[in-house]
């Protein structure tokens, strides 16, 4: 049975689960036999989470679902490409799915390496070249807005992939535009557990 929840419910759902995760409370839904056997035809998660693939980030762990719940793309440090974009206008258009979630997370170690990059000039080998070069308009910005520290930069940059991921979509752009979807921009605190918003587009 699909699950018709608007973006505001569907973060609602999300920050509960969250909640329960950081008090040590988790429920761990929607993980038995029975709800793997209701999915084998379909499915209907009621969001989209696009984090860092960080393996400290498991992202129906700190939300606290199961099964079914959750559309998940992961690359590290959040970077956007067509691969990404494809599977975000998928979860949107295919699956109706209400909210995007961009999560990134505090000691990062792609904004870190992107931190090191600009301040050295040293760019590093092979493919992580492209995520340093796509992660650097976010450091660039927090660094004009006086904002040194990598955290400061990873909330600029969950920021900025939030509003590129509206800018270059658009299919996610109109689901926004008629209520149909929004995108919640977190930032999740490895320690304490909880992943606390940043920006919002659309009706949340």
């Amino acid at each position: 049975m699909a699950t018709y929840l608007t973006p505001a419910l569907a973060w609602r759902r999300m920050r509960e689960g969250n909640e329960r995760f950081v008090a040590g409370e988790s429920s761990h839904p929607n993980q038995d036999a029975s709800r793997r056997s209701s999915l084998v035809e379909n499915q209907h998660p009621f969001a989209v989470i696009f984090g860092c693939s960080d393996s400290r980030l498991a992202a129906e762990i700190i939300f606290d679902l199961g099964l079914g719940d959750a559309f998940v793309v992961r690359t590290a440090g959040q970077v956007i490409d067509d691969a990404v974009l494809g599977s975000l206008e998928y979860s949107i258009s295919v699956l109706g799915v209400p909210l995007i979630v961009v999560l990134g997370h505090d000691s990062c170690g792609a904004v870190s390496a992107t931190k090191s990059a600009v301040d050295t000039g040293n760019m590093p080998v092979g493919f992580m070249r492209d995520l340093v070069e796509r992660i650097t308009p976010s450091v660039l910005t927090s660094m004009r807005n006086g904002e040194h520290e990598i955290n400061d930069m990873v909330v600029e940059h969950v920021k900025q992939t939030s509003k590129r991921l509206v800018d270059s979509s658009r299919v996610i752009s109109t689901a926004i535009e008629d209520g149909r979807a929004a995108v919640i921009g977190l930032s999740y605190s490895l320690a304490e557990g909880r992943a606390n918003v940043v920006s919002g587009i659309g009706e949340v």
